[in-house]
């Protein structure tokens, strides 16, 4: 009963809680996989090549781009983000479930091409507890903080786009229902169909007759 995994698309506004969100998802999901993008930005305090990021030069990046490589990508504040879709597709062949962290321009390529893929919006409670959240994070200059803010500002009008919103107030709260929405996905009927067909035919077929 082999299966072709979901894509599922978190994202929303820097500063909403994504990552955190993402990273506590992995950990509780089995069959669930993180597809690590590649970036031109260099990393930041403790993360590592192939963990958090691919990290590589504008160079490289750009031949990633013209190969076709690239499933979406983005400048974002002066720096390169992109999605493997090699990786993606391997992933999803092998029945797993993708998981892609990415912005609001990102989440809506990808979706463009694959209709299929589940869309969750991260939404912070409110605009003061963003910025709380930006500057306490001490990742990011006073002027680039602004920058996030105003992107956010235009970002969070998209959440209507999506199939799935989680107002991350309460972590432990927005993890559950993050992992409900994975978990209840994998129970659709367009997802169970083909097992169905399989476990019918055991009992005769559709057309069996009572025994």
């Amino acid at each position: 009963m082999a299966h072709h995994g979901n894509l599922f698309i978190v994202s929303g506004p820097s500063g909403a809680g994504k990552s955190v969100l993402a990273a506590c998802l992995l950990k509780q999901v089995p069959g669930l996989r993180f597809s690590i993008s590649y970036t031109t930005r260099p990393p930041r305090g403790s993360e590592k090549n192939g963990v958090e990021y691919y990290f590589v030069d504008r160079a490289q990046f750009e031949a990633l781009r013209r190969s076709g490589e690239l499933l979406e990508w983005a400048e974002v504040y002066g720096n390169y983000y992109g999605t493997s879709r090699r990786l993606v597709d391997e992933i999803l062949s092998e029945g797993d479930d993708v998981l892609l962290d990415v912005d609001v321009q990102g989440a809506q390529t990808i979706r463009q091409g694959r209709s299929e893929a589940i869309g969750i919006f991260i939404m912070p409670p409110s605009f003061q507890v963003l910025r709380r959240r930006l500057e306490s994070r001490r990742l990011d200059k006073d002027y680039i903080i602004e920058q996030r803010l105003q992107i956010a500002f235009n970002e969070i009008k998209q959440y209507k786009n999506y199939d799935f919103l989680i107002i991350n107030e309460e972590l432990g709260k927005s993890i559950e229902e993050l992992r409900s929405i994975v978990v209840s996905s994998r129970c659709r009927m367009s997802r169970r169909a083909e097992p169905a067909r399989s476990i019918v035919a055991t009992f005769g077929g559709l057309d069996a007759e009572d025994p």
